[in-house]
């Protein structure tokens, strides 16, 4: 099965460190926009509610990873890896105070994916 959603060590390190402080159930949410104004908020459960017009697109070190529909439309022809930089967003993810911010990178499918990927069941 291929994972539509992966994480670099660095990424995976920092979600147990979230996890042991903030709870198992923490989560992703990518937000909308383009470019910079496209990446992940990881919130505590009652930071975002999350709704029926909301996909999980896949799990990094335990922690859902959800994106809008329309937004899932648009990354499905790519893999999302979770990745790590230095630096502040100034947002309420919960990563911020340590100084750093998730970042989504992407890659196309190649066309062997594409055709494992037509047998694998969408997301939802």
């Amino acid at each position: 099965m291929i994972e539509r959603v992966i994480a670099t060590d660095a990424a995976l390190a920092l979600v147990a460190q979230l996890q042991a402080r903030h709870g198992a159930d923490i989560f992703f949410y990518q937000a909308g926009g383009c470019c910079e104004g496209s990446h992940p908020m990881c919130c505590a459960p009652g930071d975002l509610t999350l709704n029926a017009g909301d996909v999980q697109l896949g799990r990094v070190g335990g922690a859902s990873f959800h994106v809008s529909r329309s937004q899932c439309e648009y990354l499905l022809g790519m893999q999302l890896t979770l990745d790590v930089r230095a630096g502040s967003q100034g947002s309420y993810s919960l990563e911020d105070p340590e100084g750093v911010h998730f970042v989504s990178l992407t890659r196309l499918w190649t066309d062997e994916e594409w055709q494992t990927l037509a047998a694998q069941p969408a997301p939802r």
